[in-house]
């Protein structure tokens, strides 16, 4: 029998990263959700210096870049995504001395910083939204966010129709500096989180300004949060629909994925492009089609979108190929990498969401069947992993880290589970802070326990229970991770060859690569496509085949 044979990459293979051309086109870029990942001042939230500290794990899991979630300045209405300064670190994480001692120190181990950039929307302690509200009707102010009269005979009706996807219309009304009910304003999300106006120069101005910040403080990149969001359709139109978050991602709506927001990347394009070292951008772009998806990674666009397409397909062979085959043929003609995620910061960790039956969607309330959650879930790395392009890792993924489906109401923090419509608000599960240890106030993860509390159980899924144990999850993606770096058929391209395989089986040749997925339920028996490089669980190799168990994923090379 056999598991996973390969070592981890050696540290100066990982520190190299950072001199390869097209850097991006093949990375795996490691999430990091700030306040959960590592707290160094015992206070029970993450921060940045926590983060630095902890940056020799990432280079030697093996990733090429981290990619920050907000740690702006904000009041924390929405964890983060409300920012209040964007040149300024919220005292909660740090300061700028930490942000830059931390893009130093992850340069210095090869390994790229890319940061999350906030620009649908601010909070609203932003500067120039409380002068808008303060100075009243006629404020030049309110015309850099959408400020509207309301409909009604006493303008008491919100100016149309549209709902925030929190929940609730997309209009708060504000009281004007006489105290009288007056204007109302545009927030695709929360009410503290006003949506800017994006036909307003100064807005690009500001943004343009701020990339510019941050790219003399040394980041790699930017990941845009709502990429699609930013400009709305002429005139605000109504929708029509009462029930329109149900349309999301489905058709294209007057606030999202208009077609005005690709001249604004266009811009930003020359900015980043005036910049060494191959700095990039991803978009966050929700869209109906992966095909509308590939507009915003055109050339002289964005470097890289998310594939939700790909994090929303249950484990079944014939969805996964139909997903894969319709991002590579979409990707294809704008000669951009796909990209491939299974879990983020949105989203119930998906060794959960296969632990249960398919059809629940991406936010699940029920722990379902652990064991064969894990399993999937593992095969489903190896999987990603084997397929063209760049690949995303959320922070505890690689300890297996289940969904913590059963935090009690008193404790949670997630924004949209207290606004009772929208979102169902159970993100907290998927960001309770990670174990690194065994024992503690939280597991390693600070002195001062942790702002989420974490199941006893996670002990023995932390980094050091599972460091250097074979079998161990930690220990598969190390492998998978060096594998990948090694292997020169793995990483960067723009397609596969698909091989016969099984009901339930995928199988795809990459030159002398090739990847089997078992998504069925029963064992099968596949050739031996040469040399075993890896697998995601025990399988039993034969003269010329292998016997591979349901829920399993094994790589071979035919190199020598």
């Amino acid at each position: 029998m056999s598991q996973h044979t390969a070592d981890p990459a050696p540290n100066s293979a990982v520190a190299t990263v950072a001199k390869r051309r097209d850097w991006w086109r093949d990375a795996v870029i490691y999430q990091v959700y700030p306040r959960s990942f590592a707290d160094s001042n015992g206070d029970g939230m993450g921060d940045l210096e926590g983060v630095r500290s902890r940056l020799p794990y990432l280079r030697d899991l093996g990733v090429d870049a981290v990619w920050l979630s907000p740690f702006y300045a904000s009041p924390q209405a929405d964890a983060g995504y409300d920012v209040a300064d964007y040149r300024a670190v919220d005292p909660m994480f740090g300061n700028l001395l930490d942000a830059d001692a931390l893009i130093r120190d992850a340069h210095e181990l090869g390994l790229r910083i890319i940061v999350d950039l906030v620009p649908n929307h601010s909070s609203d302690q932003h500067e120039w939204f409380k002068r808008a509200v303060a100075e009243g009707p006629g404020s030049p102010l309110r015309e850099r966010y959408h400020f509207r009269p309301g409909k009604g005979e006493h303008g008491e009706l919100p100016p149309n129709d549209w709902e925030s996807i929190f929940g609730g219309p997309a209009w708060t009304r504000v009281t004007e500096p006489d105290g009288t009910p007056g204007e109302w304003y545009l927030h695709l999300f929360a009410p503290e989180q006003p949506d800017f106006n994006w036909d307003h120069p100064a807005v690009g101005d500001e943004f343009r300004s701020i990339l510019r910040f941050w790219l003399d403080m040394g980041v790699d990149g930017f990941r845009i949060d709502v990429a699609h969001g930013l400009v709305k359709a002429e005139g605000l139109p109504d929708l029509g629909s009462h029930d329109q978050l149900k349309l999301l991602g489905n058709d294209v709506m007057p606030f999202f994925d208009q077609d005005g927001v690709h001249e604004i990347y266009r811009q930003w394009r020359l900015v980043l492009d005036e910049y060494a070292g191959e700095r990039i951008f991803v978009a966050e772009a929700w869209t109906p089609t992966v095909e509308r998806t590939a507009n915003y990674v055109r050339p002289d666009e964005l470097h890289q979108a998310f594939n939700f397409q790909y994090l929303g397909t249950h484990w079944d062979a014939e969805e996964l190929r139909g997903v894969i085959d319709r991002t590579l043929e979409a990707m294809r003609p704008v000669n951009a990498p796909a990209t491939w995620v299974l879990s983020n910061h949105d989203v119930t960790r998906h060794a959960t969401r296969f632990a249960n039956p398919p059809g629940l969607g991406t936010q699940i309330r029920t722990a379902g069947d652990r064991e064969l959650g894990l399993k999937r879930a593992r095969a489903a790395t190896l999987l990603m992993l084997a397929l063209p392009g760049s690949a995303y890792v959320y922070q505890g993924e690689e300890l297996g880290l289940p969904d913590v489906v059963d935090l009690p109401d008193e404790v949670r923090q997630d924004p949209a589970y207290f606004r009772g419509e929208g979102q169902d608000g159970f993100r907290d599960g998927c960001r309770v802070p990670i174990p690194w240890t065994r024992t503690g106030p939280s597991y390693g993860f600070g002195s001062g326990g942790s702002w989420l509390p974490q199941p006893a159980e996670w002990a023995e899924l932390s980094v050091e229970a599972q460091q250097g144990v074979p079998g161990s999850t930690l220990e598969l993606y190390r492998s998978a991770l060096a594998v990948r770096r090694t292997q020169p058929d793995l990483g960067a391209g723009d397609a596969v060859e698909w091989l016969k395989a099984p009901e339930g089986v995928l199988a795809f040749r990459r030159g002398e690569f090739t990847c089997v997925a078992n998504t069925g339920g029963e064992a099968v028996t596949t050739p031996a496509y040469g040399r075993l490089l890896l697998a995601s669980g025990e399988v039993l190799e034969g003269d010329g085949d292998v016997k591979l168990p349901a829920d399993t994923t094994v790589w071979f090379s035919t190199a020598g």
